[in-house]
């Protein structure tokens, strides 16, 4: 038997579809197109065979190789768009990416070295009026994630900045440190950043040094020198200023203001004479704090009050503090102006030394 005839014999109960509408009608057997459309009485009923489904277009070719090479042109595609992608992302390499928080979001470092009158000396108004008028604060603050609070983070630094913006109501301009990032990393980034921004007093600085010290952070002060990069004597003098008594550091108008050099002499004194130091600085705690660091320190340590009669008083312009001028016992005088009052105002440091020269020649 030939194919065409096998073929013929299978087919032969099959009927063609009738489409979607019910009012076609149904086309005759194959092979039976020959009788009558309309079958006698007599005629045997013809029992219906299987209908095919209706053909739909396919995208998959069926063939393998047709498969092969439409999956071949998606993988070339996308190729070229992963291709593109990247060029446009190398643009971006090495780049910190920042983004703004809001600052409840943010929590201060265990670790936070600012003092309270950081926040409310010249300088810091300065860099308030700078980020308002800004709209935020170009420079970006750098935080850490809490691992423990969603979508809370620490700051590593960046405290004045941070507050700031607190204060103005503003975002706060951050970068997220991604990678896991230990205590001793964010110590050593929190003390580099400062000691690069210069900004920092000897009192902040050596507090911060000695709560590292008291945590167990670093094991002395020469592993935490050598850790941070720092000499063993910056260590020493920060700390000296750090560890003066609570009694005395309060006779200051700031604990900013105390200088390694005044705490050597401090130190000394206390070591010579302790309970006179503390009866000194207990009868100074009483009086209004006008005086000037250097005054401070001659009271401590006993000098007369001739010597300290005219040292320490404070400087005003457009009646807020602008700095300081003092006399030593010698009759030498010291003026100190705050740079941020210099910045705010019509006088520059070249007007001011023109003033003083005029001042000292009036001829």
């Amino acid at each position: 038997m030939s194919t065409k005839t096998k073929l013929q014999s299978v087919t032969d109960s099959l009927r063609a579809l009738t489409g979607n509408s019910p009012n076609l009608p149904a086309a005759a057997p194959v092979g039976a197109q020959h009788e009558a459309a309309s079958p006698g009485p007599d005629a045997l009923p013809v029992t219906p065979g299987p209908q095919f489904p209706p053909v739909v277009p396919r995208s998959v070719p069926r063939t393998g190789p047709g498969q092969m090479l439409q999956f071949r042109g998606q993988m070339l595609a996308t190729e070229s768009e992963l291709s593109r992608v990247k060029e446009q992302l190398r643009a971006y390499d090495g780049a910190a990416v920042t983004r703004r928080l809001d600052t409840a979001q943010i929590v201060p470092s265990r670790w936070a070295n600012r003092h309270a009158d950081a926040f409310a000396n010249p300088a810091f108004q300065s860099l308030k009026r700078d980020i308002q008028q800004a709209g935020g604060n170009v420079q970006p603050i750098l935080v850490r994630p809490l691992v423990d609070q969603p979508d809370r983070y620490e700051l590593v630094f960046g405290h004045r900045r941070h507050r700031a913006c607190a204060d103005l109501g503003l975002p706060v301009l951050a970068t997220v440190e991604t990678q896991a990032l230990s205590d001793v990393d964010l110590f050593a980034m929190m003390d580099r950043e400062n000691r690069e921004r210069a900004d920092l007093s000897p009192y902040e600085q050596g507090t911060m040094y000695r709560r590292a010290l008291d945590q167990g952070l670093y094991p002395s002060n020469r592993r935490l020198a050598d850790a941070l990069g720092v000499s063993h004597t910056w260590v020493a003098n920060v700390l000296l200023v750090a560890d003066l008594p609570a009694a005395v550091i309060d006779c200051f108008a700031s604990p900013t203001t105390i200088t390694h050099r005044h705490a050597k002499t401090l130190t000394a004194a206390l070591d010579a004479d302790p309970k006179g130091v503390l009866r000194r600085a207990e009868r100074l705690r009483q009086q209004e704090r006008s005086l000037g660091a250097a005054a401070v320190v001659a009271e401590l340590v006993g000098e007369t009050a001739d010597e300290v009669r005219s040292a320490g008083q404070l400087l005003r312009g457009d009646g807020r503090p602008a700095g300081r001028w003092s006399q030593d016992r010698d009759g030498r005088m010291y003026i100190q102006i705050d740079a941020a009052a210099l910045s705010s105002g019509a006088m520059t440091p070249e007007a001011l030394a023109a003033a003083v020269a005029r001042l000292l020649d009036p001829a």
